[in-house]
């Protein structure tokens, strides 16, 4: 197992020097592993060059078993761990930058409390980078907003959800209890990149509308499109259950969209097609499937 991680993050990193490094080892040791690995499997794993090193077609496939071994390995632990009352387990999320500012933390905190021992690691990526790193075993759920269907990727929990306009408290729209495209087309205008399913809901959706915004700015940051929103006149958006509460952040305000115009998206929970997760993680699964249910939004007045 030791030599799967080694070889594993030098693949990662491209490079013997950052890899040794990362595992607490010599260059030259890890190096003399490889080789080893090299020599059992009767061809190169890596090529090496003066830029670093790079993996071969024998590499990409011995690596692609070592992360499918190591995944259903950490699966049989947890297991065993489970059936002896330890109800250790590391759970790895890829999700949508929506998910972080409040639902997933909560929903963490609230997991830890029931089982302190599990860890997890969480990945905030885009939509295709989540759907890869799951074929890839680089993480065990994704939860991201209306993702493109591909065969390798199992829907888990799917739930729907509008795009809402986001404003500072003392934003002339704020007082309004929904808003139309034209009203925010009247102020600075920050959207999401287009590596974002929020933005793809819009630009579909504007294309069918008469009005036009005046995009001024564009982030892939959805902590820099709230914080500009905070400080002036910008309008952004984003969808619901990552727009900002009055609990929690008093200077923001979540403006639905009138139902003529409204925009909506999945918001999905998922695994890779086939694999049998960790305890640990089927079980933080449950939950979430569960609080995303509860976590329905009832449809705005118009």
């Amino acid at each position: 197992m030791r030599i799967w991680r080694y070889v594993d993050e030098a693949a990662k990193y491209g490079s013997l020097r950052k890899a040794a490094e990362q595992l607490n080892v010599t260059p030259s040791a890890l190096q003399r592993r490889i080789q080893d690995v090299e020599e059992d499997l009767g061809a190169a794993i890596f090529e090496r060059s003066a830029h670093g090193i790079r993996l071969t077609a024998a590499g990409e496939s011995f690596i692609r078993w070592v992360r499918t071994q190591s995944a259903d390995l950490e699966r049989v632990r947890s297991h065993i761990e489970d059936l002896s009352g330890m109800r250790r387990g590391h759970v790895r999320i890829a999700c949508s930058q929506a998910l972080v500012n409040d639902f997933l933390p909560r929903q963490i905190s609230e997991f830890r409390e029931r089982f302190p021992l599990v860890s997890f690691q969480i990945s905030v990526v885009d939509q295709a980078s989540a759907i890869r790193m799951l074929r890839e075993y680089e993480t065990d759920l994704a939860i991201i907003f209306s993702p493109r269907r591909t065969p390798e990727f199992q829907p888990l929990m799917t739930l729907g959800q509008r795009v809402v306009a986001i404003v500072a408290a003392g934003h002339p729209l704020a007082a309004r209890k929904v808003v139309r495209l034209r009203d925010c087309a009247r102020y600075p205008i920050a959207l999401p990149d287009g590596s974002f399913g929020t933005r793809a809901i819009l630009d579909d959706l504007l294309a069918v509308s008469s009005a036009k915004l005046p995009v001024e700015l564009e982030s892939n940051s959805f902590e820099m499109l709230r914080n500009l929103a905070r400080s002036g006149s910008v309008v952004t958006f984003q969808i619901e259950i990552g727009a900002p509460v009055p609990e929690t952040d008093p200077g923001l305000v979540a403006l639905p969209l009138s139902d003529v115009e409204m925009a909506h998206g999945p918001l999905v929970l998922g695994q890779q097609r086939g694999r049998t997760l960790p305890v640990a993680t089927a079980k933080f699964a449950e939950q979430l499937a569960r609080r995303l249910d509860d976590a329905r939004m009832k449809p705005q007045p118009a």
